[in-house]
């Protein structure tokens, strides 16, 4: 199965949180995109693996992906290491995708900026041909390198190379966040508080999604970083 856009994240709802509106938005343009979380967020305050891999699934069909897969790599304990980079290379040559999204480079979390480099280090490796990988079924995978690598922006404001206007899609885009019912706001609920679960977070998301979208007069927007400069072959492709 071949898609448009990988969109990865260390843990179950990155994604979701910084990416689904633009993915949506692809999806509408009759893009196809899958999501690839790397660790199960077994270290998370609240909730447990088995909890998230559920809200995950339930997010995915909200979203329409084509796929949800997850690595296993181990959550906060995590190192650039050919172990790790393997793993995520299979992914990206079973599923050629030419854009990859992934984590932040710099962020509140420390695992947002280790997971950036490790994925923008495992896009650069999956186009060697000298570095073998098998799938499943044991077939030796061809070389595959994404054309582009853009990094969405989280919890810390920084600031963006381009900007997504995400408006139609953001009431959506809050629906597959809410699949994750265990990390965020439920008055009934007697888990640890964490930095997203009390109830001003969502009203942060709809905040942080108005801040983008102000340049570019859009309502709601979300913001991506570039791993490298791109180039454009027609002017009227910015806006």
């Amino acid at each position: 199965m071949k898609v448009d856009i990988l969109a990865i994240g260390i843990h179950p709802d990155d994604v979701e949180l910084s990416a689904s509106g633009t993915l949506l938005r692809h999806a509408a343009l009759g893009k196809t995109f899958g999501l690839l979380d790397l660790s199960r967020g077994e270290l998370g305050t609240r909730g447990t693996p088995e909890i998230r891999a559920r809200e995950a699934a339930d997010s995915c069909r909200i979203l329409g992906a084509s796929f949800r897969e997850t690595l296993d790599i181990p959550d906060g304990l995590f190192v650039p290491e050919p172990e790790n980079w393997i793993k995520i290379i299979r992914v990206l040559r079973e599923y050629t995708p030419a854009v990859v999204l992934c984590n932040a480079p710099d962020d509140r979390h420390p695992d947002h900026g280790r997971a950036a480099k490790m994925v923008l280090d495992a896009c650069f490796y999956s186009g060697l041909q000298k570095i073998e990988t098998f799938n499943k079924d044991g077939v030796k995978q061809n070389k595959w390198r994404p054309a582009a690598v853009y990094h969405y922006i989280q919890d810390k404001q920084l600031t963006p190379d381009f900007i997504v206007d995400i408006t139609p899609y953001f009431h959506r885009k809050m629906e597959a966040i809410m699949s994750f019912r265990s990390q965020f706001y439920d008055p009934n609920d007697n888990a640890p508080d964490t930095p997203i679960s009390g109830k001003d977070f969502l009203e942060f998301m709809e905040a942080k999604a108005r801040v983008f979208g102000r340049p570019v007069q859009a309502k709601y927007a979300e913001g991506f970083i570039f791993s490298r400069t791109p180039g454009v072959n027609d002017l009227f492709d910015l806006s």
